[in-house]
């Protein structure tokens, strides 16, 4: 077995093999599998145990090979991950740095930090809008959207002037009109 593999499989359709045995044969079989896997390299002491036990450790060799593949491809992607010249994006000091949610431009695929709008922005973008009240509330919750950093400060005002209007609504008292 591998060094510090702890596991192994065995197929279900051991068991055609398995059932042609009586219990001991099988004990045995179990027992010597367990001691081989365990590199204990074992001698099958009856050629029943022998003979049922080769496809069995063809199987484990090949399986072994197949973990042994995937180990070091994982190994040579991790390398690859953590490579310096890789890695430069990442931060020397992870536990000082910066948790900016960022927004991707769709235009050019560029990611750009998220800037709070200015009052001017808002007014010249939303003429007769309260920009002031819109920073400010926004501002106390520090751009943030529920849970989420805000993305786009326009798609806030749009929705923020669609849920005023509907308050209006609701607000504006119903008369009916009287019938003579």
């Amino acid at each position: 077995m591998a060094e510090n593999k702890k596991s192994f499989v065995l197929y279900c359709d051991l068991i055609h093999t398995i059932e042609q045995l009586n219990n001991e044969q099988a004990g045995d079989l179990f027992k010597h599998i367990l001691r081989y896997v365990n590199d204990q390299n074992p001698e099958a002491e009856s050629v029943i145990t022998k003979i049922a036990f080769e496809p069995i450790k063809q199987q484990l060799k090949r399986d072994l090979q197949k973990y042994e593949q995937i180990r070091e491809r994982n190994s040579a992607n991790a390398r690859k991950r953590w490579d310096a010249t890789a890695s430069d994006r990442i931060p020397n000091d992870a536990k000082n740095a910066d948790n900016v949610n960022d927004n991707v431009n769709d235009n050019d695929n560029v990611r750009k930090k998220f800037v709070p709008p200015t009052k001017e922005e808002i007014n010249s973008e939303f003429p007769g809008f309260d920009a002031e009240r819109f920073i400010d509330f926004y501002s106390s919750k520090g751009w943030m959207v529920g849970k989420n950093k805000m993305k786009d400060w326009k798609a806030s005002v749009r929705t923020w002037l669609r849920s005023s209007d509907q308050k209006t609504e609701l607000a504006a008292p119903k008369y009916k009109k009287a019938t003579l």
